[in-house]
């Protein structure tokens, strides 16, 4: 656990790695990758190698684990020698039972210790005293029982594809909202399938969130029926100046670009959010996987977004290789989604796409490394309220970046996201019966007070 002093680094690197998955994600689809000089520019859409990346962030969790399997091994190396230096026996030992008795204790002790260091949610905070904690403690997760992880990555392909499709048609911080109907789909599922129990104001705040998603959606449905493109302009910029008419064709060139760029439609906008929303269906499953997989099986969570990176990337990149053979190197595939030889083409010979290629990686595994650590550090509750935050400060960047437009309705749906997301995971209290008696009677012992004192 980290000390208090790093608390604040670790949420800060958090907040800043999560908005830049979103951010250069985004980013990365508005590159031009041919046709930049027409009327319709061709950007880059390729949400199966965005997925591909995403995992390779992943896995890149490993060095995070490689690196502490070195530390600790020199850390005991350096004890051990430190002990072979300072003890030196006086008696021998009185007999050889006593002295395998000795190593069996230090070997049971150190066992314990080594399993404690790996994980330390194995430790459970009320242990039972009547022997029920053996068949309590979970199991270490390990052989051909890894391979358990593979499921919960699959539903995260399936998901994160879908997300990155949907972030073509909307903007960032639509995107980043809509995503908060995930915890209508955890919710939905872990009473179908994990058997959990939801009271009436649980059920309540996921209709909130639900209603959030609903206005959120509008309000960039009703955005993009607002934009049209100016095409009829280009009579009134006229000039009889030679470069003030340059200026003028390059200002009208920009103006359509952006047009053409903007200009999706209702519909293509209600597509993509209906894309991000129903991704949450699978990032939902794929959490409940997960915890029906770690209610009986133990392993640091850095090693399971590691296997999972691992399988991840090798199910996508089979996936791509099929796709392409059947869909991407046909006439009407070439140059889309599943088109994979193009779409590295793009990555590589892109300068712009390759390097954010490796920003996304690089923030990812981070985002996963700072976001277990907050975790650990804080709680669960604290990450999910920081998540939160991170919707925030994507909506502002892009409004300061000028991808968007501000919209009042789209303050209203995020107000209610947040509450409703608040309210499910029990950081604000719901104004209860009791709650409300309660104020109300507050209220009138203070007027009697009052009255009191006005008399006096």
């Amino acid at each position: 656990m980290a000390g208090r002093s790093a608390i604040p680094v670790l949420v800060g690197m958090m907040l800043l790695t999560g908005c830049s998955n979103t951010l250069l994600t985004k980013y990365q689809d508005m590159q031009c990758v041919a046709n930049c000089n027409t009327p319709r520019p061709k950007v880059f859409e390729q949400p199966v190698i965005q997925t591909l990346q995403m995992f390779v962030g992943e896995s890149g969790c490993w060095l995070v684990v490689l690196i502490g399997y070195f530390f600790r091994r020199m850390r005991s190396t350096s004890s051990k020698r430190k002990d072979d230096v300072a003890y030196e026996p006086l008696v021998r030992g009185d007999s050889e039972d006593d002295t395998a008795r000795d190593e069996e204790e230090d070997t049971e002790g150190g066992m314990s210790t080594s399993q404690t260091l790996v994980d330390p949610t194995n430790v459970v905070a009320k242990p039972f005293v009547d022997g029920e904690e053996m068949q309590r403690e979970r199991r270490p997760l390990t052989g051909w029982k890894i391979s358990m992880l593979a499921l919960p990555a699959i539903c995260d392909i399936l998901g994160t594809t879908l997300m990155n499709a949907g972030l073509l048609f909307v903007a960032a911080s639509i995107y980043q909202m809509t995503r908060g109907a995930l915890v209508l789909f955890v919710g939905l599922f872990s009473v179908i399938f994990l058997k959990r129990h939801l009271s009436g104001w649980k059920w309540a705040s996921l209709f909130i969130v639900v209603l959030g998603v609903a206005v959120v959606g509008l309000a960039g449905a009703l955005e993009k029926k607002d934009v049209a493109p100016s095409s009829g302009a280009s009579g009134n910029i006229r000039s009889g100046h030679d470069g003030e008419h340059l200026m003028n064709s390059a200002i009208l060139f920009v103006r359509e670009a952006v047009s053409t760029a903007e200009a999706r439609t209702a519909a293509e906008t209600v597509i993509g959010i209906l894309m991000i929303a129903g991704a949450q269906i699978f990032t939902a499953t794929q959490f409940v996987l997960e915890e029906s997989i770690m209610e009986k099986y133990s392993m640091d969570p850095i090693q399971v977004v590691g296997w999972e990176g691992t399988f991840g990337f090798s199910v996508t990149l089979l996936a791509m290789g099929i796709l392409h053979a059947v869909i991407g190197r046909t006439a009407a595939g070439r140059g889309g989604w599943f088109d994979a030889r193009g779409g590295f083409d793009e990555v590589f010979h892109n300068r712009t796409i390759g390097v954010t290629s490796l920003m996304i990686m690089v923030s990812i595994g981070g985002f996963n490394f700072f976001g277990l650590s907050v975790t650990r550090s804080i709680s669960a509750t604290a990450r999910s309220t920081i998540d939160t935050c991170r919707t925030l400060f994507i909506w502002l960047v892009s409004l300061g970046l000028g991808w968007e437009s501000f919209k009042w309705l789209q303050v209203i749906g995020f107000a209610l996201l947040v509450y409703g997301t608040t309210l499910f995971n029990e950081i604000v209290q719901p104004p209860t019966l009791a709650f409300i008696r309660g104020r109300r009677r507050t209220a009138r012992i203070q007027a009697v007070a009052l009255g009191d004192d006005d008399e006096q």
